[in-house]
């Protein structure tokens, strides 16, 4: 069963956001938004992780949860998804450690 995704990935390889442009719609500059099957939504996502390097994305898709959705996250980036008793928060990292990270 198909059903509704939206990626939104910053700072990716031109050939990343045409193989995403395939499938999904470029609402916006670096935002993705389509209806595929969850096959094509993991392969997507396999691939867009992969080659995500210096830039981040964020993949939003339904889920059977309490919020009706699941966040994937990946590259580098300062809001952190957090599971807190089964909902996703949001926490974000202070700068201080986005600094000591990077070395």
């Amino acid at each position: 069963m198909s059903s509704m995704i939206v990626i939104s990935a910053t700072a990716i390889p031109d050939h990343l956001r045409g193989a995403l442009s395939r499938w999904l719609l470029e609402v916006t500059p670096e935002l993705y938004v389509g209806t595929v099957s969850a096959r094509v939504r993991d392969e997507l996502w396999t691939s867009v992780a992969a080659c995500a390097g210096d830039g981040m994305a964020v993949l939003a898709h339904p889920d059977d949860n309490e919020q009706g959705f699941t966040l994937r996250t990946a590259g580098t980036r300062r809001r952190e998804p957090m599971d807190f008793d089964g909902l996703t928060l949001i926490a974000f990292r202070r700068e201080s450690q986005e600094m000591a990270n990077r070395f």
